[in-house]
């Protein structure tokens, strides 16, 4: 059986992106966990390690197209919340937050590089 144990977000400007995800993953209960050769990773409560990294290639960093991070919370406040902070951060809106059908709430942004995060609330079904 297999988890994915970490992902890697790059960056162009290292210290600017530290400053949009110190503050966006403490909100979260994550923190610092380790500095990496080209990075920081980052421990969330639970699930996998984020590793915030300038590109190991030396080319320039480039969001994917298709590409994005997802966040699930405990609370439904928590997504309005954490989309608020990461637009004061600078980040940018890419889908109000807001129920979507049956899934659950969820909001979406673009970091400072233009990375593609979301953050999801979806209810425990009852047994």
């Amino acid at each position: 059986m297999a988890c994915l144990g970490y992902t890697c977000i790059g960056t162009n400007d290292f210290d600017h992106a530290l400053g949009f995800y110190d503050p966006f993953f403490a909100a979260m209960g994550g923190k610092r966990l380790m500095p990496t050769p080209n990075g920081i990773l980052y421990a969330l409560e639970t699930g996998a390690a984020i590793m915030v990294v300038r590109p190991y290639d030396g080319e320039r960093a480039t969001p994917g197209n298709g590409t994005m991070l997802a966040f699930r919370v405990a609370e439904r406040r928590e997504v309005a919340a954490l989309h608020a902070l990461a637009l004061s951060l600078g980040g940018s809106c890419a889908g109000a937050p807001g129920p979507r059908a049956e899934w659950g709430e969820f909001a979406y942004l673009r970091d400072l590089d233009g990375n593609k995060l979301a953050i999801f609330h979806r209810p425990q079904k009852a047994a």
